[in-house]
């Protein structure tokens, strides 16, 4: 089970990625803004990113190591990206995507697995 302290950078990791996603992908459903525009907007929703991202990876650092902090970082991504493509973007959740996620998050296991 993991203590209160350790859940924390797991929280922020997430708030982060939620904004990551926005601004990485958000700009799709509007095609027609201009490239320059979607740029800045993506760098204002990016800064709110990294008030979330840096102080998760500071405390993180004390209960993870780097290497658990990205895995950690990357499975919450797949998931926010996931629920975001499909609430937002109103794309399908294929099978195949099911699978490749799944792979990604079977590197979990060995990378906190204690050999």
């Amino acid at each position: 089970m993991l203590s209160r302290s350790a859940l924390v950078p797991i929280l922020l990791l997430t708030c982060s990625n939620v904004f990551m996603t926005f601004a990485w992908y958000g700009h799709l459903r509007h095609r027609g803004a201009s490239l320059p525009l979607v740029i800045v907007v993506s760098w204002g929703i990016a800064f709110f990113e990294y008030c979330f991202q840096v102080p998760a990876n500071r405390i993180g650092y004390q209960h993870y190591t780097a290497a658990q902090l990205k895995t950690i970082q990357e499975v919450i991504s797949l998931l926010v990206f996931a629920v975001f493509s499909v609430l937002y973007l109103r794309e399908e959740l294929r099978w195949n995507y099911l699978v490749g996620f799944a792979l990604i998050c079977a590197a979990v296991f060995v990378v906190f697995h204690e050999w």
